[in-house]
Order: structure tokens, then sequence, then C-alpha cells
């Protein structure tokens, strides 16, 4: 799917518009492109402030907004770079602490379209271009850059290791199969291999690789640990023993980190949900193996806990679209997404410290995806269902969600439909949806 957006500033819609009609790479794979093209932009990726460079299939934004914040704790200045975007196209590019500006961002995606137009990038490796140009062009003390699909062959896997501090693999799961799943010579066959082996591939010589706990499974494992071999990266991986672990406590916000038998210490987190704990363990763990960027334990628990991350677990504010009712915002459309969402609700294993909640599900998807990824987990705590179109984008009819799911023409329509019952409300299943809700409810973000 396309999703290039929409801009107030005319010089910035008039290169949105040029994006938009790029074509999209037909099977083309590698770095040559991305190459070619920082190349004639003088290269500015190698004159970027030491990067932290974070793959996975989910929780790899969440594990960057931890990283941002727990370096802005300390005072630093921070360039991050994520995607998609929710509202605006600027939220892909903050430069030292802020979006940026659209008299910046119009010059710096002229500039790359400029340079690439005889080469066919991609809508992601231009935007990936802009983001190390203006990167290069704006001093700060760090770097956060969020791989976009897989690893690999993802652009921002153009960085080199003398610019990186450490690189960082989130939970992995099934997505994007079609890309990341396609046969090839010479690679692991089974999925989760295939998977691993693909995120894998951010390692770099001498930079540090963190890996989750749920690369454990042993083809993951073994994937890793292979491509990491072949690079020259030293492997710091999570687990019993491994070289780091993270548990929740208390609520499930709050996180206990460790390294080997030691307990190093004990953080209230800023986001919602018993996986934060993890992507905020592995955040932590990407700080305390490299040696780039010094940061205390007073800034990483503040940072932890004032991180946010907006359509992840969100309770929306009373707004326009709310009113005073109970709204949670998720973006997740894959099966391991639904298993976080329905812990949060108590309806995954049972546990005395989360009971069940009942709740209104107000879902869109769009094609591709699978709604019992979401359906099926959430299904003990689902009082009703209403399924809304995702805007801009082909999506699965109310049908595709069971016979009790009804349609609706859009959100608004949808939270009209549900009584007022004081039970919450949630709206999941698309990460474009979740940009309509915000924008919705004015909740920017910012």
């Amino acid at each position: 799917m396309r999703d290039f957006g929409k801009s107030d500033d005319p010089r910035v819609q008039a290169q949105l518009d040029r994006l938009a009609a790029l074509s999209l790479p037909q099977g083309r794979l590698g770095l040559d492109t991305i190459r070619a093209l920082m190349e004639r932009l003088g290269n500015p990726h190698r004159k970027l402030p030491p990067v932290f460079h974070v793959a996975g299939t989910n929780g790899k934004g969440s594990t960057c907004a931890f990283l941002r914040a727990m370096l802005e704790a300390e005072g630093y200045k921070v360039h991050v770079t994520t995607s998609p975007h929710l509202v605006r196209y600027n939220e892909r590019i903050r430069l030292a602490g802020e979006l940026i500006s659209d008299a910046m961002l119009a010059d710096v995606l002229k500039e790359v379209l400029d340079a690439g137009e005889d080469l066919g990038p991609s809508f992601f490796e231009v935007t990936i271009a802009a983001a190390f140009l203006a990167f290069s062009r704006v001093p700060a003390d760090a770097c956060v850059v969020e791989v976009g699909m897989g690893g690999r062959f993802d652009a921002t896997n153009v960085l080199e290791p003398e610019v990186l501090a450490a690189c960082g693999i989130a939970a992995l799961g099934l997505d994007h199969e079609r890309f990341l799943l396609a046969p090839e010579e010479g690679v692991p066959k089974e999925p989760m291999a295939r998977i691993a082996f693909e995120k894998a591939g951010i390692a770099k010589r001498g930079v540090p690789l963190v890996t989750m706990g749920d690369h454990h499974l042993p083809q993951s494992k073994a994937a890793i640990e292979g491509v990491a071999a072949s690079a020259g990266a030293p492997i710091f991986p999570c687990g019993l023993y491994g070289a780091w672990a993270a548990k929740p406590t208390g609520n499930n916000r709050v996180l206990v980190y460790g390294e080997g038998q030691a307990c190093y210490f004990h953080a209230r987190l800023g986001l919602n949900g018993r996986h934060q704990v993890h992507n905020a363990g592995l955040a932590v763990a990407m700080l305390r193996f490299q040696d780039k960027v010094q940061v205390s334990e007073a800034a990483m628990k503040a940072g932890l806990a004032a991180a946010r991350w907006p359509a992840r677990m969100q309770h929306l504010s009373p707004g326009p679209l709310t009113g005073s009712r109970e709204v949670w915002l998720d973006g997740g459309h894959n099966p391991d997404a639904g298993q976080a969402i329905a812990r949060m609700f108590g309806a995954g294993v049972p546990d005395p410290a989360n009971p069940l909640r009942r709740l209104h599900l107000v879902i869109g998807m769009i094609e591709g995806k699978d709604p019992a990824s979401l359906i099926g987990p959430l299904a003990p705590a689902i009082a009703s269902i209403t399924a809304v179109p995702v805007p801009g984008h082909e999506w699965h009819p109310a049908s595709a969600f069971g016979p009790d799911a009804r349609p609706a023409p859009n959100v608004p329509s949808a939270l009209a439909m549900i009584p007022d019952d004081g039970l919450p409300i949630l709206i999941a299943g698309s990460l474009y949806l979740a940009g309509e809700v915000l924008r919705l409810n004015d909740e920017l973000p910012d």
C-alpha cells in the first residue's frame, strides 16, 4: 500500500506529489539504489552522530521511543526516523527533538528527488535519504533509526559500522510475508528462521547486536547467531543464560532489568502493556552494551517513565471524537500484536493482577492482513464488533470479523452505535486507521 500523506504547505505537497508519482519497485532487492543516491548527495549517512539501529516485527517503534526518551533525559539532542507516519509525513523525521519543519522538509525532499530522478528510487528510499541528509545538517548527539521492513535489504541498512553505536532486534513474528519470505538461494526456508535472518541483516562488524528473548526459538536463534558471526558482530542476547534480562512486575508497567545474575534496576514505564517491558529492556540493553554515548541510570529511569508512542495501546484523551468515554487506540495488525493487545485486557493467560475486561471493538484492517490475528486472541473480552473502512485503502468488510460484526461507514458513526454502558472501547487493526482517529480527536503526534 502507498501512504504518501498530505500537507497544508504547498511546497511540501509538491514534493509529496512527486513521491506519489514514483513507480513501486517490482521485485528489486538490494542496496544499490540507496547507495547510489547517497553518493550523489555527498554520503550524508557517513556524517551522522552515533546511531542506534532497530529492526524487528513488533515493538521496534516502541523501542525507538524508549531510546529517544532515555537519551533526551540525559540532555542529548536526538535525531529520529520512524515509519509509518500517522497524520503528517513530518512525523517520519525528527531533528534534535523536534519534527522537521515544512520548509526544511520541502528542501531535502526536493534535493533527494532531483538527485535520484533517473535511479527510480522507492518512496522509502527517498524518505530515508531525506532523513539522513537532514540529520547530517543539524547538530545532534545521537540518532535513533527504525528499520522499515526486514533489515538486510532495508534502505536504512546503508548505515556503516563507523557511525553505529548499537543494533537491536525487537520481537519477531510473521508479517510482510510476501516480501520477506520470497524464495532465495542460500537463505533459510523455515519461516521464522528466514524472518530472523532478514532482521539480523543489520548486523555490522564490531557493532553490538542486542537481541530479544523470543529469538531463542532454535530456528531464530541459529539464524541470528549465524548472521552475527558472519558479520563479525558481538551478540548480546536476552534470557536466563543471556547477557541481559527483562521482566514485568507490579501492574506489568514496571521493568525489572538485570545483567547476568544481578538486578540492575527497576523502572516504571510510560507505555501501556506487558509487552512494553521487553521493548524497554531491549532499549536499556542497547544503551548498556555500547560505549559511544553515555547514559546514566537516573536518565534511563526518567526516560522510560516519560516515553510516549502514539497509537500503541494509547488511552485517548477526552476530545471531539471520544467525548468523555474510555477509548483505547492501537494500530497492531498481526498475530503477535493481537496477543499483546489481548493481554492488556486480560484476555490472554489468566493473571490475577490483570483480570478480564469486556470491551467494544471498533476494527478496520487493510486487505492482506488476517482478521483472526486480532479477533481470535481478543474473543473472550469482546462485547461487540463494529467494522469500519481504512481511509485510502482496500479493507476487510464486516463479514470478515464474524457473523456478529456490524458495519459502520466511519469511526464517528461506529462510536455512535455503541451503547454508553461503561465498557471501554478499543479501536484497532491498522496504523492508517489510527492516524485518522488521532486527527479526528485533535491528538496530533508532536
